[in-house]
């Protein structure tokens, strides 16, 4: 009797001991769980955008747009790393890799070329491109419908509609006999580029045109270019859309209304620059679309799962301005399908 009830209180003591050690385990393990809920919680997605928030203002104003309908408010709650290759393809690859290098969640591409720069850069981080000429054609993506590997995004459908844009051209300028597009070698890659050239002969010749190809490597090609056009009495032309045709499209426009050439091009930005009119898809909605496939690859999606988006409104834009200044009036008709006039 008496062992035992020298011994029960040691007991006790050792049983609190061990109970108040297992509850400080305990709460260290919680302590050190909501610690992890809270840095991950905390962490801020990263977002990396290669291409220019300068050239494009609008576009990229429209890709914050986008994020900020989603919740998203750039220096709040999420990051966005910029790299502007300021025109120079060749910095594109070295800008590709300072963004990998820095473990942004996802990379954001305004064009084919930084697209494809991109993707050499990384075979892992999801590459979100705003709008590609011809994902397929140019290598971007297996498939529209599956896309495979790290890439997806907005298509432009800029081949499709290379006719329809010759179509135009011939409706603006019915006595039209030749036609001229101005072409920038090596944006798109050969095949797509051959294949919308083919769509530009196969229309022309349709509408008893002929097509000739002028090419401009450069802004230093312009003149030439167009001086060309005017020496083979080019009745208007049709321009490519590419980065470099982007940067100096008031450029390009200026030197249509001077030698008098009715010019159609892919995108808006360019009759606002002072150019006769486009037809296609409407660029910065893309950039605003672009932002909803971020915000699915924050939240776990996977490129190769989410399907290329194709636009389905086109709009036709026509600057009345410019066509007084080359002393061309165009039909009531094609007006009457213009989804804006400028005046």
């Amino acid at each position: 009797m008496c062992a035992t009830s020298r011994t029960a209180p040691v007991e006790r003591a050792v049983s609190v001991t061990v109970t108040k050690l297992s509850l400080a385990v305990a709460l260290s393990i919680l302590i050190g769980l909501l610690a992890a809920e809270a840095q991950e919680a905390a962490k801020v997605p990263r977002i990396g955008y290669l291409g220019s928030k300068v050239i494009s203002p609008q576009n990229h104003a429209a890709f914050l747009q986008g994020l900020g309908d989603l919740g998203y408010v750039e220096g709040r709650n999420v990051v966005i790393e910029y790299r502007d290759p300021v025109g120079n393809y060749d910095r594109l690859p070295g800008l590709a890799a300072e963004l990998v290098a820095l473990k942004v969640d996802v990379i954001v591409v305004t064009s084919t070329p930084s697209t494809l720069a991109a993707k050499q850069a990384t075979r892992t981080t999801p590459i979100i491109f705003a709008w590609a000429v011809n994902p397929v054609g140019s290598g971007l993506v297996t498939s529209l419908a599956r896309p495979g590997g790290n890439v997806t995004g907005l298509s432009l459908l800029a081949p499709e509609l290379v006719g329809k844009r010759v179509e135009l051209l011939k409706q603006v300028v019915p006595g039209a006999s030749r036609i001229a597009a101005l072409w920038h070698p090596g944006d798109y890659g050969e095949g797509v580029e051959n294949e919308m050239l083919r769509e530009a002969d196969v229309a022309a010749r349709a509408l008893g045109m002929r097509l000739q190809v002028v090419q401009a490597r450069g802004p230093e090609d312009f003149d030439r270019a167009f001086s060309d056009m005017t020496k083979a009495r080019a009745d208007a032309v049709t321009v490519q859309s590419t980065n470099v045709f982007f940067i100096e499209r008031r450029r390009l426009a200026d030197l249509a209304v001077k030698h008098r050439l009715p010019a159609i091009f892919l995108v808006r930005e360019f009759v606002d620059a002072g150019g006769l009119m486009s037809y296609g898809a409407n660029v910065a909605e893309l950039h605003r679309r672009a932002a909803t496939y971020v915000d699915k690859i924050l939240k776990g999606a996977k490129p190769r799962d989410l399907p290329v988006e194709q636009p389905t409104k086109f709009e036709l834009v026509i600057n009345l301005k410019t066509a007084k200044a080359i002393g061309l009036t165009i039909p009531p008709s094609v007006l009457a399908r213009a989804d804006q006039v400028i005046e």
